[in-house]
């Protein structure tokens, strides 16, 4: 079942799988500092679908990023608030990261997938081969850099009791880039995160010197690994 989308004023009701969320992120170990600022802020809307795997969810999923998208464009340039959109699903929560890697990016297949269907081009900002460092997943003409937590995650900090998926403007990660806020928050997380796990995730890269897409699901993948994803002409 899908719930409606909130606005990041709105706190979910308490007890729920998206107040979990934000209980999760503001726990004083979890190390990201972006998205502790973004709490702080009330910029993180979470929203609630069926099952990963669920092509019922497509197509809901798919409208509600693509009015965040519009939120974000419609922004203030002036304001630096930086925002991020949360799909919680409603499991498995047996997941393994290979598992969850195949139904990740099977998940972001199909939404591209409707997207093209429905004649949307792909974002002129970045690159559409996913195995180039360029590269951002496009919905709705914009931008996405994607973040994937569940259950079975080897890194703690990506591991939640159920599947999620966290979307981030790559247009405001250029703009944290532009004003040297990105650089020091990947300082300070990196620090947080090995203080938290005994090492820094081995995964991860300077942003924009290696294809982003080897970091979305969080499993450490290996050194010839490619993207499974495919962009399509838009219909």
């Amino acid at each position: 079942m899908i719930t409606p989308a909130r606005t990041p004023a709105t706190r979910p009701s308490q007890g729920s799988i998206s107040e979990r969320f934000l209980s999760f992120i503001d726990d004083p170990a979890f190390p990201c500092v972006g998205s502790k600022a973004a709490l702080a802020r009330a910029a993180i809307q979470p929203n609630e679908f069926g099952r990963l795997g669920d092509r019922g969810n497509d197509a809901p999923l798919l409208d509600a990023l693509a009015a965040f998208a519009r939120r974000i464009e419609s922004m203030d340039a002036a304001d630096t608030t930086v925002h991020s959109f949360v799909a919680l699903f409603d499991g498995p929560s047996d997941t393994d990261e290979r598992r969850f890697e195949a139904m990740l990016w099977s998940q972001l297949q199909r939404l591209h997938d409707l997207d093209a269907r429905r004649g949307t081009p792909w974002a002129a900002d970045v690159s559409r081969d996913p195995d180039d460092p360029r590269f951002s997943l496009s919905i709705a003409g914009h931008p996405f850099f994607v973040i994937g937590l569940h259950p079975g995650a080897s890194r703690i900090a990506r591991r939640f009791e159920v599947p999620a998926m966290v979307f981030n403007s790559h247009r405001q990660f250029d703009r944290l880039r532009e004003d040297g806020r990105y650089a020091k928050m990947q300082a300070a997380t990196r620090k947080r995160d090995t203080a938290l796990q005994g090492s820094i995730n081995p995964n991860l890269a300077d942003f924009g010197t290696a294809p982003e897409t080897r970091q979305y699901s969080g499993r450490k993948v290996e050194a010839e690994w490619t993207c499974p994803f495919h962009v399509r002409r838009p219909q």
